[in-house]
């Protein structure tokens, strides 16, 4: 089905062209004409199956009328939950909309707030924002919802586990009841459900399984390896493999930056990317990054959360994630766009049951291989794939 069959306006179709799109993708096809029709959408998708545009697109079409914005005032909010993935998104707005006469505009926090301020005078058609930032200029009454008809709520999960249900819930209840409401996520958890009754009624339900967005396009292997040897591991499989770029998966931010200066010293140029960091800087290692003029990026995974590149050719879990949702979502970010891509992970014997939880949740066991010149003393068992979490034993 090509995206003409879908009821989007020339001016969008030409724009998807121009970004060299042929076909949509399997939750767009099911989305877009869903939202068109007004109805409420709750929707499970993984990075890199076209989320982002199975709501902007339709969203734009929405929009495209001749109503007259009116000052301090928006017409689509997209909550998101880091400013990274804030900025992503609006650019993908402003992509999908360079011929339509809409406006668009990204908010988030850790920058100065006037010139924020100052663009809302004129009011924003769609405005994609950070919670908090969105309620401190609420607060401000430098923007109001009276005349908002899209309510998207994306990366709902992400925005859940990082606390974000009390500002969420102070946000909707700002919001006029006549509004259509979209709720996106990676995975549909029992919160993100309750989040969704509370927020959405009679919802459409769309799930695009993680099997299918972890495709036969990505080489997952793993290597087993010593806590201690982890660093000098990389370092090898840099050089001996000659690595062009890669996303580094780490847990904390003094770990992300701990492994960045070992990099540095064995002659590798790698920088660290988490919530630490200015905005200034973060913003400058990912558009470095994304041109590739930066390798190597190590990353905590929520800052990685507006990290979107067509072309990465691997990602690394140099920690193992404890959720298996978040591997599957960590290893969407290459192989996209009809690339192929790499998803090496290291795992050392205290990993065993996160192992486990990935591997049954894949179905199947990730392939092993041995590096020369790095024995395991701690040996990794072979996983089982029945294995069932506790907090899920006996229900």
């Amino acid at each position: 089905m090509p995206f003409s069959k879908l009821g989007l306006c020339d001016p969008i179709l030409q724009a998807v062209s121009e970004l060299g799109y042929k076909a949509p993708t399997a939750i767009q096809k099911q989305a877009i004409p869903v939202i068109l029709s007004g109805k409420d959408l709750v929707a499970a998708a993984q990075t890199g199956t076209g989320k982002t545009g199975s709501f902007v697109l339709p969203v734009l079409e929405k929009l495209n009328s001749e109503r007259k914005l009116r000052g301090k005032r928006i017409r689509a909010l997209i909550l998101t939950p880091t400013r990274e993935l804030a900025v992503q998104v609006e650019a993908s707005i402003s992509h999908y909309g360079k011929h339509l006469e809409l406006s668009s505009m990204a908010m988030y926090g850790g920058v100065d707030s006037q010139p924020q301020k100052q663009r809302l005078i004129w009011g924003i058609d769609i405005l994609v924002a950070t919670p908090g930032r969105l309620l401190d200029m609420a607060h401000q009454r430098a923007l109001h919802f009276d005349e908002l008809e899209v309510l998207v709520l994306d990366e709902a999960d992400r925005m859940l586990d990082m606390g974000f249900i009390d500002d969420i819930n102070k946000i909707i209840d700002r919001l006029p009841e006549q509004r259509q409401n979209l709720l996106f996520s990676a995975t549909i958890s029992d919160d993100v459900r309750r989040l969704a009754k509370t927020a959405i009624r009679d919802a459409v339900e769309i799930s695009i399984s993680p099997e299918r967005a972890t495709t036969a396009k990505i080489d997952q292997w793993l290597i087993t390896v010593d806590k201690g040897n982890k660093s000098a591991l990389l370092s090898h499989l840099i050089k001996e493999q000659q690595w062009d770029q890669a996303l580094i998966f780490i847990e904390t931010q003094h770990g992300a930056a701990k492994l960045a200066s070992q990099l540095e010293k064995r002659g590798i140029r790698a920088e660290a990317i988490h919530g630490g960091r200015t905005q200034a800087v973060r913003e400058k290692l990912l558009a470095d990054f994304k041109s590739g003029e930066l390798r190597f990026l190590v990353a905590t995974g929520v800052a990685a959360r507006g990290i979107d590149i067509d072309e990465l050719p691997r990602v690394v879990n140099y920690d193992l994630p404890d959720q298996a949702d978040d591997y599957i979502h960590r290893i969407g970010r290459t192989g996209r766009a009809g690339a192929s891509g790499e998803a090496i992970s290291f795992v050392s014997k205290d990993n065993f049951r996160n192992l486990c939880a990935i591997e049954s949740r894949l179905g199947h066991i990730i392939e092993r291989k041995e590096i020369e010149g790095f024995p395991v003393k701690k040996v990794v068992p072979v996983s089982i794939l029945n294995y069932v979490p506790k907090h899920k034993r006996n229900q």
